[in-house]
Order: C-alpha cells, then structure tokens, then sequence
C-alpha cells in the first residue's frame, strides 16, 4: 500500500501550497487569506522511484467548535486518523501562537510520527527556529513551499518513518497459464461493493449491510472465474476502529486510492437508484489519472423503471464523458445478474491494458489517421507525423516522432487517442500518446 502523508496546521501556513509542490500539481486553491481550503484533498506524489499519497486539510483547531470550523476540525481529525505520517506545518513570519500549541498537544495524542515543518522561511536564519522547540515535536525543518527550499529533505523525512512498499513476489506460473488479474472493487458507500463480490464469489464472504460504511479494512479474496485466476480487493474504511464523525466517513478515500494503485482493472460500482455523485467523479478521476483499466458496473438496476434507466444512462454519459472509453455494464449484485457480462468487460479491459503493439502496425495507422484527417497549420506551419512505437502498456502509451510536433493541438491529439483505439480495439484502458520531436543533427553543426 502506498504510504500517506497529511499536512496539518492552522489556517494560511501554507498547506495548500506544500500539497501543490509535494503533488506537482495546482489542485488546491491558494490564496493570501486563511480559511480557503475546507474538506481534505487528495493527491499522489513521488520522490525518486518511492510514491506515496499526501492529503491536504483546512486549518485545524483542535478544541470545541461549531459550524464550518467543526467541520473542517473533523476533516483533519480523519486525515491524522488514515495517515502514517503528519506534516505540522507552522508559519515563521508569524511565529509560534497558542493555536500551535493546541494542535501539537492533539498530535501527541494522536500517536503518529510527526515532523514539524516551519514554512515561508525564505531570507531567515535559523534563530526563527528557535521558539518552536517549545512544541516537543522534534528538529525543526525549515522550508519554503513557495520556492521549494527544503522541501525534498522534508518529504525523504517524513517517507523514513512508513512503511515500504514491498513489491509482490511474481508468481510462478504453469506453463499456458495467465497471471492473477488484481481488481479493485471501488465506489460510494452502500453501493453494493461487498454484494457484488460475495456475488462473484458465490458466497457470503464479506459483511453486506444496509448501512454506509460497513467495510472497515481493505480485503483481497483470490478466486478463480472462468478458467481465469482473479484477486478481487473490496475498497474499505478507516485504518483503525475509532471515532467516526459521520456515517459517510466511513468511507476512506485513501484505502480506495491505495486499492487502484494496487490493481490491474477497477471496477466502479454505480448505485443506480442514487444516481452519479460528485464521489463517484472523484473515484473515476483518479482512476484515470493512474492510467488503470476500468469498468463501470451500474449497480442495483432491477429497482428502476425504463425511464429510470434511461434518465440514469444519460446522467453516466454528462457526468462520467471522460469515461467514455470504458465499458458500461448493468447489473443486479443481489439478484447476480449480468455478473457474466461485467467480468468479461474486466478480461477485456485488463487484455487492452496489457496489449503489445508492434511498431509496424502503429506506424500504418498513423499514416492512415494523418491521411484522414491531417494536423492543422499553427502560424504557417504543419506538424508532421512520422512513425509510431509503442512506449509502454498498463496503460498503454503511444510514442509518436515527427516534425514541429509541439504545435500538434489537444483536439488532434483526441483524435488521434480515439483512432487508435478504434483500431488495436483498447476499450476499457485509457491510451497515452507522447510526442517526439526528431533533432536535426546538423542544426548546430558549424561549417
């Protein structure tokens, strides 16, 4: 599993803004006034070949509170709850306040390593540093998320106190014999999860009840379905029993992101009846974004009428039109119906994921594609598309060279995805296509 890091600290310390360096990405807002980001943010890092799973929270006040500063207290209380690690980060221009004080007196509490972390200490000396000793949490490390100062030495810190994540021996197959397809069963509370695998399995393997959060730990049941050896890992709650704010809560979103980090295929489970959630998107965002295969099981579908399941249909199409190269498959987890049909998707799926395709092949539908419909000009000038090679697969990534290629524009390179999906039939994977610019190796050549 990969390890989790939540940053932690009252508001307008920077949080946000260490996410966004620690992610290398800009998903949390940040702006110069405190109270800006409210629920918990996700985000996956890496340093050198480690990744690991870093959340961002709202400022933190440890003490009774209502209204939205409960609320935000309750989504950092989960977030130290789920992590191996926390990152207390304190202000230096600000100095050490009482608000500190109180957070680091919860940390200690909570019994998770943490490494304190005194940020926007650009242009200060270590005599900054000083007071913050008072808090008992350590050597502090000072940083500045904005420019980057410390911040690598900061995260290899917090990584020595998780877990690492060890590799699964490969398993030692027969000769003819396919490898275990891993898959992720992922989706919203109460939408049937653990159903659909005791479903699978034929049996009442896991605890299914009528009642959100009922799975509290991430389970792997190996099974085999139709000749095929599959492991099947039902998404899961909290770490550990403890207190839980609300029912939804239950709900982890770390063990779902660890889960599909883990799998080959994951199959996204719909509630039908409730429709598609702003989870759901998150859920299927993610998925994307770590490149792994997909199918959309749309679950409890015997309970709608047909102008239910059309209305349902086009609610999948809006919400979920990033999604559209993945199957969509309706099934009945408690009557077992289309079960058949969703796991044929998943060996399908995991089959497009893992395809090879050979740098002949490529290269004439590329030539075909170009010949269809050619790149438009950019300033006079047209990209010129040469030859393609595969560059990898889970996901599978296709590697273009060619001329003036920067100038190739997303709508192009849409295009381009769907043909070749069309042609080497990679539905239920999403495809990646890189661009290579040939060097002319005579352009600083002197004569």
């Amino acid at each position: 599993m990969l390890p989790v890091i939540a940053l932690v600290g009252r508001p307008n310390v920077g949080k946000s803004t260490l996410f966004n360096r620690l992610t290398r990405s800009r998903d949390a807002l940040v702006a110069d006034f405190p109270g800006l980001t409210r629920d918990r943010q996700y985000g996956e890092g890496r340093v050198g070949p480690r990744p690991y799973i870093v959340v961002d929270t709202g400022g933190f006040e440890p003490v009774k509170s209502e209204g939205i500063v409960k609320a935000m207290a309750s989504q950092a209380e989960l977030a130290i709850e789920e992590a191996d690690v926390v990152i207390f980060v304190v202000d230096a221009r600000t100095g050490l306040t009482p608000h500190d004080e109180r957070i680091a007196q919860h940390l200690r509490r909570s019994h998770r390593p943490v490494i304190l972390a005194i940020n926007k200490a650009e242009g200060l000396d270590v005599t900054h540093a000083a007071e913050f000793y008072e808090l008992a949490m350590g050597e502090p490390n000072m940083i500045s998320a904005s420019h980057g100062h410390g911040v690598h030495n900061l995260i290899e810190l917090a990584l020595e106190h998780c877990p690492e994540v060890e590799e699964e021996p490969e398993e030692e197959l027969e000769d003819g014999k396919l490898p275990r397809v891993k898959v992720a069963v992922a989706g919203r509370p109460n939408a049937g999860k653990s159903t659909l695998i005791n479903a699978l399995l034929g049996e009442d393997r896991l605890i299914a009840f009528d009642m959100p959060g009922t799975t509290r730990d991430s389970i792997r049941v190996d099974f085999e379905y139709d000749g095929r050896d599959y492991a099947l890992i039902d998404t899961a709650g909290l770490r550990r029993k403890g207190k839980v704010f609300e029912a939804i809560e239950k709900f982890s979103v770390v063990k779902t992101l660890q889960a599909i980090a883990d799998a080959n295929v994951v199959v996204l489970v719909l509630d039908a009846s409730e429709g598609v959630a702003e989870h759901d998107a998150h859920i299927a965002g993610y998925v994307l974004e770590s490149g792994r295969a997909l199918v959309v099981a749309i679950n409890k579908w015997e309970v709608l009428d047909s102008y239910q399941r059309s209305r349902i249909d086009e609610e999948i199409d809006h919400k979920l039109h990033f999604l559209n190269w993945a199957r969509h498959i309706h099934i009945s987890a408690l009557k077992r119906n289309g079960l058949n049909h969703l796991m044929k998707a998943v060996s399908d799926a995991h089959a497009a994921a893992f395809s090879k395709l050979s740098t002949p092949k490529l290269t004439r539908a590329l030539i075909e594609a170009v010949q269809r419909q050619s790149p438009p000009r950019v300033k006079g000038v047209r990209p010129k598309l040469r030859y393609a090679h595969q560059g990898g697969q889970n996901p599978p990534v296709v590697v273009i060279h060619g001329n003036s290629l920067q100038a190739v524009p997303d709508s192009y390179k849409r295009y381009l995805e769907g043909w070749f999906r069309d042609q080497f039939n990679l539905a239920g994977t999403p495809l990646r296509i890189e661009f290579k610019i040939n060097k002319n190796p005579y352009v600083d050549k002197k004569e």
